[in-house]
């Protein structure tokens, strides 16, 4: 991978809890700046988005959606990454059994503002 990844994002959709079995913690790259390595078998989740798994252990890894971004889980990240969560999107789905934490903004569906943000430093860089 090439250039700046966008800060973690959790999203507490249905689809990302039912595919994760709880919500989803993501980061994001250029399209263009992401090499794939190995198999990955794309799901197709919806008419305008679609899923990437491990095509060795099942493991999700990329959901890729419109615009020029493809979200990263960030637990599939290896080693350290820097990378900070910077706000919950979807919170109005979010499951019963769990509180947001304080501190970050909190939009009850997507919010662009969250989601195409660029590390500041990766801007001026």
């Amino acid at each position: 991978m090439r250039g700046p990844l966008r800060p973690v994002i959790a999203c507490h959709c249905v689809q990302c809890r039912k595919t994760s079995g709880h919500y989803v913690a993501a980061t994001s790259a250029r399209r263009e700046n992401i090499t794939v390595t190995g198999d990955v078998t794309w799901y197709a989740s919806s008419d305008s988005a679609r899923r990437g798994f491990c095509g060795f252990c099942g493991s999700s890894l990329f959901w890729d959606g419109p615009g020029v971004n493809m979200s990263i889980h960030a637990g599939t990240l290896d080693g350290a990454t820097g990378l900070r969560e910077a706000g919950h999107i979807f919170c109005a789905d979010r499951g019963d059994y769990y509180d947001l934490p304080a501190g970050l903004p909190h939009a009850p569906q997507d919010d662009p503002n969250l989601t195409t943000q660029v590390d500041v430093a990766a801007r001026t860089g």
